[in-house]
């Protein structure tokens, strides 16, 4: 019986990823942003872009759009995060 070796996609593997190094990228230059305009409008930033992302992912035809609307997740994500973290460790 021979063992099953499964070769790992490039493109799923790109598509898994996205949203995890656009919300780690995001999320470093979300704190400049929140400097310089205050919490609010990088709440607005992160939500739109989250609701981008997900308008995006939904009407994907190809895997170039699932990807991009992935990577717009990522961006609400990481500036979400940014948030979440100022808000806690200010209080």
């Amino acid at each position: 019986m021979e063992a099953l070796i499964v070769e790992p996609n490039q493109l799923l593997t790109s598509f898994t990823s996205s949203i995890y190094i656009a919300g780690l990228i995001s999320s470093i230059l979300a704190s400049p942003v929140t400097g310089a305009f205050g919490r609010k409008p990088s709440i607005l930033i992160g939500g739109a872009t989250f609701l981008a992302g997900s308008a995006l992912g939904g009407a994907a035809v190809n895997v170039s759009m699932l990807i991009l609307g992935r990577v717009l997740l990522g961006v609400g994500v990481g500036f979400a995060n940014q948030e979440c973290t100022i808000v806690i460790f200010s209080v």
